[in-house]
């Protein structure tokens, strides 16, 4: 298991923010030349901004994977949604061939399941007739069993992108309740809200990264050894927090608890 861990998060991808613009060069020498680096469209932020970290990342060996908001593109007010860009074809004249969309594996509350399974399926088909390289980033979530349900709601749609599972960064309980609210994320959410006040009645679900790596790790054994073919880490404790503990585990700094089975990593 030790190994699977460290060969695990050796492929992870992380995310930063324009905010995180004077902290790039800190990743050089602690993460590993040509990860992925997603630059997410913060509200505050322009395009230009993000573009311009996206640069930044490139320079420094790093492969930038920027965020880009259909709806924010003030050129194209068309674009309500990255089907209208995707179909629009200005990817193509771009010359931007590897693509990374999300998926929900909770579901999303502001978004219904139909509209969400409908919209991976004609990404799909894009990736078919265009011949990207699409994968799926997927949102974070608290429940590690809704990962091995929603893999065979991907089978039973047809869908056959690989996904990078979203897993939350070492941060605060309040910080992830913050950030799962904005992020429209449903089922585990609503039962966490409701169990709050006695987390540990919640036995299905999982509030630290150390446990929700753990559990994934151990389900690519199983279910999703085909479909999860790498880790996507949202710093929502902070960059340096998240590259630090990613740090320890390539280092081996951490041990499995051999009575309780967790993982306590030592950053």
């Amino acid at each position: 298991m030790r190994n699977l861990l460290i060969d695990f998060v050796s492929t992870a991808s992380i995310e930063v923010t324009p905010h995180d613009r004077d902290a790039l060069t800190s990743l050089v020498g602690r993460v590993p030349a040509n990860s992925a680096v997603y630059i997410t469209h913060t509200p505050n932020a322009t395009s230009a901004d993000v573009a311009g970290v996206a640069c930044a990342v490139e320079s420094l060996g790093f492969r930038a994977f920027p965020h880009i908001v259909a709806r924010r593109i003030e050129s194209e007010k068309s674009f309500a949604a990255a089907l209208d860009m995707l179909d629009s074809g200005a990817l193509v004249s771009a010359g931007i061939s590897t693509i990374g969309v999300a998926g929900h594996p909770e579901g999303h509350k502001r978004i219904g399941s139909t509209l969400l399974w409908k919209s991976l399926r004609q990404k799909q088909d894009y990736a078919e007739l265009t011949g990207a390289r699409i994968h799926i980033v997927s949102q974070f979530g608290f429940d590690p069993g809704a990962l091995v349900d929603w893999e065979r709601q991907l089978v039973e749609h047809g869908i056959t992108l690989p996904v990078h599972v979203g897993i939350a960064g070492p941060a605060s309980l309040r910080t992830l309740i913050k950030y799962a609210m904005l992020c429209g994320i449903g089922a585990s959410l609503n039962a966490l809200m409701t169990k709050l006040s006695a987390i540990s009645s919640v036995k299905h679900l999982v509030t630290s990264a150390d446990e929700m790596l753990l559990h994934i790790v151990r389900a690519r054994e199983g279910a999703l050894a085909r479909r999860i073919v790498q880790p996507h880490f949202f710093s929502f404790g902070g960059v340096q927090q998240t590259v630090q503990w990613l740090q320890a585990i390539r280092a081996g700094r951490f041990i499995i608890d051999s009575n309780s089975g967790t993982l306590v990593v030592n950053p």
